[in-house]
């Protein structure tokens, strides 16, 4: 699946994805994956449904889906290079990803956020009802390096 708009390039396409500037975004400038080896990173595009977002080739968003394709989808890596936030790509993405034939017909779909609710709320998300019935285990600075 790949569409074009305004420059910037929409894709499912592996084959398009820049690991190494994924790798840069998400262990230099995410709040959630600092620190984050290169090959957790690899081994997390592997294993999952990715997007891209790309300009001139480059790539300067991602996104990606931890799904079985059956009933189960999370949400995570979601991110726009800072230059180009404030276009309207997260919403451009995050439309081409929930109409994914892969995604479609599953019965929860979930992600979890610290600043970005209201993007997420156009699209159907919304808090978890009965949160009490959920369970995680959560490593807080998994990747930190000790030494």
């Amino acid at each position: 699946m790949e569409i074009e708009d305004k420059g910037f390039v929409f894709s499912d396409d592996k084959q398009k994805i820049d690991v190494v500037a994924i790798h840069h975004y998400l262990s230099t400038q995410s709040y959630w994956a600092k620190d984050i080896p290169f090959e957790v990173v690899q081994r997390s595009i592997d294993n999952s449904l990715c997007f891209g977002i790309y300009k001139d080739k480059q790539q300067i968003g991602f996104a990606r889906w931890v799904t079985d394709k059956a009933t189960f989808g999370y949400l995570a890596d979601v991110y726009v290079e800072e230059k180009y936030r404030g276009q309207g790509l997260s919403k451009k993405l995050l439309s081409l990803m929930m109409f994914h034939k892969d995604l479609q017909g599953l019965r929860r779909y979930v992600l979890g956020t610290v600043d970005a609710h209201g993007l997420y709320a156009q699209f159907g998300f919304k808090a978890i009802e009965h949160p009490e019935r959920m369970m995680a285990i959560v490593i807080s600075n998994p990747y930190k390096n000790e030494d």
